[in-house]
């Protein structure tokens, strides 16, 4: 092998370990700054210096503005697939699995901020981004079909009640940390719930026995 061949193999994979750390800086750097500013709000020149990147690389690996906050709003989707894929809910029993998935969304909430406000911002745009992102499927959530098989289960166990719809029983479970979340501070000032640490740790308790006396069978009695 020549010099030069030698050359660009011992090269060739640096520059794409470097390309691949600014793409994460980057895409890091832009969930930060859309969460905290929106999309209006948000600027290129803050995400290059979060990243410390120059704006023309930006520029060069995600496009516009526009482009930069599609990017980021699916890597949001992106990371709460991929803590999903950790539950392994097949080699739990029903009940353990449906507690799993509880606290995993109030864990993945709670460490990801981000995600609760870019669906937000996006939510309040019309949907318009999250409508360009060609490969959509891919941040479908596959969990879908998991609780499909944990519902199935748990009814031929007789633990769990038949005819449970898995998307809303995940859409349920969601929306249990997500409104407390998303609403901490009016919450707070209207009612005078401080959604603290301690609050939250007292919600997961209460979400996973709410959510399973859902699911459980009706007595025969009350039939």
């Amino acid at each position: 092998m020549t010099r030069a061949g030698a050359e660009r193999q011992t090269v060739g994979p640096k520059a794409k370990r470097n390309a691949e750390r600014s793409r994460r800086a980057i895409l890091d750097a832009a969930l930060v700054e859309f969460s905290e500013f929106g999309h209006a709000g948000a600027r290129i020149d803050n995400v290059a210096e979060r990243a410390g990147v120059s704006k023309p690389l930006i520029y060069s690996y995600f496009g516009d503005k526009e482009d930069l906050y599609t990017a980021a709003l699916r890597e949001a989707y992106v990371q709460i697939r991929a803590g999903e894929r950790t539950l392994d809910l097949q080699s739990k029993d029903p009940e353990a699995a449906i507690r799993a998935l509880v606290g995993f969304t109030l864990d993945h909430f709670r460490s990801a901020p981000w995600f609760i406000s870019m669906l937000n911002t996006e939510n309040l745009r019309g949907g318009s981004a999250i409508r360009r992102i060609e490969d959509v499927s891919e941040i479908q959530s596959p969990l879908i079909d998991e609780l499909r098989k944990v519902l199935r289960r748990g009814e031929e166990e007789g633990v769990f009640r038949p005819d449970v719809d898995p998307i809303e029983l995940y859409i349920t479970i969601a929306s249990l940390f997500y409104f407390p979340l998303s609403n901490r501070h009016t919450l707070s000032t209207v009612f005078g719930c401080a959604i603290t640490d301690e609050w939250l740790e007292q919600r997961r308790v209460e979400a996973e026995e709410m959510v399973i006396r859902f699911l459980r069978p009706e007595p025969a009695g009350r039939r």
